[in-house]
């Protein structure tokens, strides 16, 4: 096979030894940029000791991973103009060795592929319930897809067609990227290869509820760019977080109020509305287990996904209401949070 040039664009802020270990499992597959957005940890002045290129964000405009990523590609093939591939990879990850060679290898016996990603772990699945889970969600299914997370291997052309990511979006620029690849006709995919080690860090429940909400405020925004869009159904998926998180809980609090006003009776909707809710955590548990989890991840996974309707209704919410008023959301950031 042909040796193509793959630059490598990773981006983070106050990572620590988390972008040491990220770095130095990738400064010697390429040039290499790291973007920094605001760091004080010393992060630029490591990246420097490796003989990276450090890419200092200003401010303003307000920091964003797309807004970062895309700097780092605009130095990356300003540096390396013939780069034919672009790995991004974030400053809280790894590369796997033999990754950069599987990924390029799949993107050569398939022309139509914009970019590949492979299987991304949680380093410390251990460490919390919210790991674990995360390290479920990063097992996607072997095959095209129709959108990819932060981690990729993608063709330089192919990101410059799309003009890259969307430097407003504080969450969900990789699906909405995607979206666009996709319609300009390229295609997507997971192979089946180890990529990355992720440290997502969420050891308190408060980590994960910002990161739920997060979530939230991005399906709501690729529901608003992308309003066609069936693969994913980002309008779908706004209309559960609705019903869940939103109609669910204003119905069964109304029930209360009624029945301490007017008639006990009004318990009946209030009783609804929590065997509704219940029902659905039965489902999803029913499902997880079918799909082979663990029944402890099985029962949190049910748990957390109704559960976490509320703060994707928060976030949803957020975002409608900025959007009502013309202001840009400002970013939510889940490893600070308490």
């Amino acid at each position: 096979m042909r040796q193509v040039s793959i630059g490598i664009v990773a981006i983070g802020r106050n990572e620590g030894e988390r972008l040491k270990a990220c770095l130095r499992s990738v400064v010697a597959a390429g040039p290499t940029i790291y973007v920094d957005s605001g760091s004080t940890d010393g992060s630029q002045d490591f990246a420097r000791s490796l003989g990276v290129e450090v890419v200092a964000l200003a401010v303003p405009p307000a920091f964003t991973a797309a807004r970062a990523r895309n700097a780092g590609a605009a130095a990356l093939l300003g540096r390396q103009p013939d780069t034919e591939l672009i790995q991004f990879i974030d400053g809280d990850c790894e590369v796997r060795p033999g990754w950069l060679e599987a990924g390029a290898a799949a993107l050569a016996a398939r022309p139509e592929l914009a970019l590949v990603f492979g299987r991304r772990r949680e380093r410390f699945p251990e460490r919390s319930i919210y790991n674990a889970l995360a390290d479920d969600e990063w097992d996607v299914p072997v095959g095209d897809v129709g959108a990819c997370g932060g981690d990729i291997l993608i063709r330089a052309r192919a990101f410059a067609q799309v003009g890259g990511y969307p430097e407003e979006m504080i969450a969900g620029e990789e699906p909405d990227m995607s979206m666009r690849l996709r319609e300009a006709g390229w295609k997507l995919a997971r192979i089946d290869a180890e990529m990355t080690l992720h440290d997502a860090a969420i050891l308190r429940f408060g980590q994960w509820w910002t990161r739920t909400r997060r979530a939230g405020h991005a399906f709501a925004e690729l529901a608003a760019r992308h309003p066609d869009q069936r693969w994913p159904d980002w309008r779908a998926a706004c209309r559960r977080i609705i019903r869940w998180g939103g109609e669910m809980p204003v119905a069964a609090l109304l029930g209360l109020l009624a029945a301490v006003a007017f008639s006990p009776l009004w318990l009946i909707l209030t009783a609804f509305c929590l065997a509704a809710f219940a029902a659905n955590v039965a489902r999803l548990f029913a499902r997880r287990r079918r799909e082979g989890l663990a029944l402890r991840l099985a029962l949190a996974s049910a748990g957390l996904l109704m559960i976490g309707k509320f703060a994707e209704f928060a976030g949803l919410f957020r975002y409608r209401v900025n959007r009502l008023r013309r202001r840009r959301s400002a970013l939510i950031e889940y490893k600070g949070a308490a």
